[in-house]
């Protein structure tokens, strides 16, 4: 297997919907089908423009998310698969993950996928509860996520993740349960669980000011999460990452070997290349003055600007910042310890930086520590427990203030 610490990840955002959900603040849209094509035009074009660049830069892993890739029909899915395979040096063993939306596949379509390379497929689910789908938006009902799963593993998939939400407006505890179990059924090699946040210009957030549903309950969603470490834990599932579990077959003492890979490159703050309307990127570059500096940028998010740029040859950056050490290494906290077993490795944090973190962050655990939000050994420092249940409150400690 390649080394874990030499990763480097690709994303490509597919930036279509067949509808877009209430809770949704992502970049993307339904009703865009006629641009469908001379997106994927774009997506390709932006690939061979960075492949040169990237020669000789190994990607160990590949993320195509959305949206919802699989609205895309088969001969762009093709097209898009095969020009990252001629763009991009793939390790033997890259993870190729896409995303997909049980709504939105059939059999033909996921053995397409799997020809074509890749290797992990990550199904919407959200909830098996038929009143908690239409409160959410959601295309598909429960039936037809156990079929795309059934479908999935008809392909020749090994490797399957289900994306559920929990702490929804008066979600009862059992319905929750139930849905777990139900999950469970289908014996998936990953779980990831999110807790419904009310983004601002959802409709989502118009409905909680207006008055239209009520807020969802911190509470009660602290509940929901417990009960979903207890039953998971119970059911052979190591939770390796805040909102996420993983079967594990292999012997790593602080990582299972279902783990996301991809996402492992964003805790681990490594590099990644991100594709597409919106898509953000983080690496190592040389700057005008001749150095190396940590950099991050993301692309324009409207389509049709998104589009247009890339064809005429011009620059699709919206945004662009040079990182410095300190933000760097707050980052590294802040990521880093949201893999509750591996937390942040002390060896790797001097490595990266010429300081030690313990030294670095000296004030902040002597804080954190005494509290009980953290521990720390000659390894690593992760979160504990209670640490787990206010982590939002533990990580902010590490980034700088303004």
């Amino acid at each position: 297997m390649s080394n874990p610490h030499d990763a480097f990840g690709l994303y490509v955002h597919i930036p279509f919907c067949e509808k877009k959900c209430p809770y949704c603040d992502f970049n993307t849209y339904a009703g865009l089908e006629q641009r469908f094509a001379s997106t994927v035009d774009a997506l390709c074009r932006e690939m061979t423009l960075w492949a040169p660049r990237l020669a000789g830069q190994p990607v160990t892993s590949v993320f195509i998310g959305g949206g919802t890739p699989t609205v895309l029909d088969e001969a762009l899915l093709a097209r898009l698969l095969e020009q990252i395979h001629t763009s991009f040096q793939l390790t033997a063993d890259c993870e190729i993950t896409s995303e997909a939306n049980p709504g939105t596949v059939d059999r033909r379509k996921f053995r397409l996928l799997h020809d074509l390379g890749v290797t992990r497929i990550s199904l919407g689910v959200q909830s098996f509860q038929p009143e908690e789908l239409r409160f959410l938006g959601r295309i598909h009902d429960g039936d037809d996520a156990c079929r795309a799963v059934d479908a999935a593993r008809s392909a020749g998939f090994a490797n399957i993740n289900l994306d559920f939400i929990f702490g929804l407006p008066n979600q009862r505890p059992e319905a929750w349960l139930a849905t777990l179990e139900q999950a469970l059924t289908l014996e998936p090699e990953h779980l990831s669980l999110y807790s419904l946040i009310v983004e601002p210009e959802t409709p989502l957030y118009h409905w909680v000011q207006t008055g239209r549903v009520p807020a969802p309950d911190e509470e009660n969603a602290a509940d929901h999460y417990e009960l979903a470490m207890a039953r998971l834990a119970a059911a052979g599932y190591r939770h390796y990452e805040v909102s996420n579990w993983a079967r594990d077959t292999g012997d790593d003492a602080v990582m299972p070997d279902r783990a996301c890979r991809h996402n492992l490159v964003y805790w681990r703050n490594q590099a990644y290349l991100g594709i597409g309307p919106g898509a953000h990127s983080h690496m190592t570059l040389a700057d005008p003055a001749g150095g190396q500096t940590e950099q991050r940028w993301g692309n324009h998010k409207p389509v049709p600007g998104y589009v247009r740029r890339v064809m005429a040859g011009e620059t699709v950056t919206a945004f662009h910042e040079v990182i410095d050490p300190r933000l760097s290494m707050g980052e590294t906290m802040m990521l880093g310890l949201r893999l509750v077993e591996e937390g942040v490795e002390q060896a790797r944090f001097q490595q990266r930086y010429g300081q030690a973190l313990e030294d670095m962050f000296a004030p902040e655990l002597a804080y954190l520590v005494p509290a009980g939000a953290v521990t720390v050994d000659e390894k690593r420092i992760r979160l504990t427990r209670r640490g787990l249940m206010v982590g939002n409150q533990v990580f902010a400690r590490f980034l700088p203030s303004d």
